[in-house]
């Protein structure tokens, strides 16, 4: 028996990562707990739910008593909402990881127990000036709070790992696109709904200039990652313990011409450009393009071109009106 819990499944990495173990089960037998704030609209046949903040931390000193043998960390609040409330950030974005750690400690020291904690980090760990790609041996000195937050995680789960307490992954996304559903608080958000509203018929802001290059891959492809992560032989890491995942370089011109490939002229005219200098503040202080050569040898696979992701959205989550 193979039991798996998710922080923060109910999202929709969440959803694609469980519909992944579903298809491709680590076992035969295998349970799937997921704790969020909420139970989703349509949750997941045979999936245990469990509402909790991982500010909670009863709670989630409770989940982690249960010794799951795999454990995903998607829970995060988004970089926007990390950027502009310092305190909610650092309360919700490194904390819990702190306390999720401890609580795994506890129990290692009474039995040994030692999970694989496969964590979502981010691109925003590095900051700039950048090289024209980012390789596997280039710091992370990030420029926004949120990538310091999940910098002092992936840290703290590196040493912990160090120290035999837990067997720690963490993979940093690239910006998840397109994205189902309604739009977030993320910097990022954008990037999808540029695609996305268009392809439904509705408008779509663009804050920033379609010279603005940056780093992707699908829903699919993270999904892929986590899994993949979470079954990875951990000593090919050699101590280092976070990973670049492989996405697709493009600019906003780039994703434009993807859009007006497959839904012409029209959905074009439904981006209205509107700068915002805050969120092209923060966009112009995340990386660009990568070399991942560690994750690609490693077996990790994201799409190569943006036609490619987008067809992977309208296969998968597009539902037209």
């Amino acid at each position: 028996m193979t039991n798996i819990l998710i922080f923060g499944g109910a999202g929709m990495v969440g959803r694609k990562l469980i519909a992944k173990l579903r298809d491709a089960p680590f076992a035969a037998n295998q349970t799937i707990t997921v704790c969020d704030i909420v139970t989703p609209a349509n949750p997941s046949a045979g999936v245990t739910y469990v509402e909790a903040t991982l500010t909670d931390t009863a709670a989630l000193r409770g989940l982690i008593a249960q010794k799951p043998d795999v454990i995903f960390h998607l829970a995060s609040i988004v970089s926007g909402e990390a950027e502009s409330n310092f305190d909610k950030g650092y309360a919700q974005n490194m904390a819990p990881v702190w306390e999720m750690l401890e609580a795994i400690r506890a129990l290692n020291a009474l039995d040994g127990y030692c999970p694989r904690l496969v964590f979502t980090s981010s691109i925003a760990v590095f900051g700039g000036p950048f090289p024209e790609k980012i390789d596997d041996e280039f710091l992370c000195a990030p420029q926004t709070s949120y990538g310091a937050q999940k910098l002092i995680c992936e840290t703290l789960i590196s040493d912990f790992s160090r120290k035999g307490f837990v067997d720690g992954i963490s993979i940093r996304l690239p910006t998840i696109c397109v994205r189902p559903g309604a739009a977030n608080l993320a910097a990022s958000s954008f990037f999808s709904g540029i695609i996305r509203e268009p392809l439904n018929g509705e408008r779509a802001v663009l804050p920033v200039s379609t010279a603005v290059r940056h780093w992707h891959a699908s829903p699919r492809s993270a999904a892929g990652f986590l899994s993949h992560a979470a079954t990875l032989d951990s000593g090919l890491l050699a101590g280092r313990r976070a990973l670049n995942m492989p996405g697709l370089s493009a600019t906003v011109e780039e994703q434009i011409e993807a859009l007006r490939c497959v839904a012409g002229q029209s959905a074009v005219d439904l981006i209205d450009a509107k700068p915002d200098a805050e969120i092209a503040a923060i966009v112009a202080g995340w990386p660009r393009d990568f070399a991942p050569d560690r994750a690609t040898e490693l077996g990790f696979e994201a799409e190569s071109t943006f036609d490619e992701i987008v067809a992977v959205y309208l296969e998968e989550d597009f539902a037209p009106g």
